[in-house]
């Protein structure tokens, strides 16, 4: 029987924070992402405050205890409960492809690839679609 090619699904690391390069690589993935929604998402960036500083940092924080690392937003606001924070919005289908390709060109650009990409485009793509509000 062979051993698996990784450790975990995510990769060799114990979480995928670590995984990830800690603090800076998730920092760089939200920067990089909201660059994206910038630019090429005006239906979700319609939904954004203009200056989105304050939403690159609670993502930046989420991301941090989502990923394994230090629970940085559960410290600061509490349970995240995604779907009430989002339920103001108006979340279709569009909404979240239009979310997740932006996640996905941050990944490229931050060059996060291999098992850590294959997990965190399955768990982004449940995290998008679970904020659908209608079709």
């Amino acid at each position: 029987m062979s051993e698996p090619a990784t450790k975990h699904p995510w990769g060799d690391a114990e979480t995928p924070y670590l995984e990830i390069g800690e603090e800076a690589g998730v920092r760089r993935l939200c920067e990089s992402f909201y660059r994206y929604i910038d630019a090429d998402a005006p239906t979700v960036r319609a939904m954004l405050p203009r200056e989105i500083s304050v939403s690159v940092r609670k993502l930046f924080m989420y991301l941090s205890g989502w990923f394994g690392g230090p629970d940085l937003y559960v410290a600061e606001y509490g349970h995240p409960r995604m779907r009430m924070r989002h339920a103001p919005f108006s979340i279709g289908v569009v909404e979240a492809e239009e979310w997740l390709s932006c996640m996905n060109k941050a990944m490229d650009e931050c060059g996060i690839d291999g098992q850590l990409r294959l997990f965190l485009e399955t768990q982004f793509h449940q995290l998008g679609h679970h904020m659908r509000n209608r079709d």
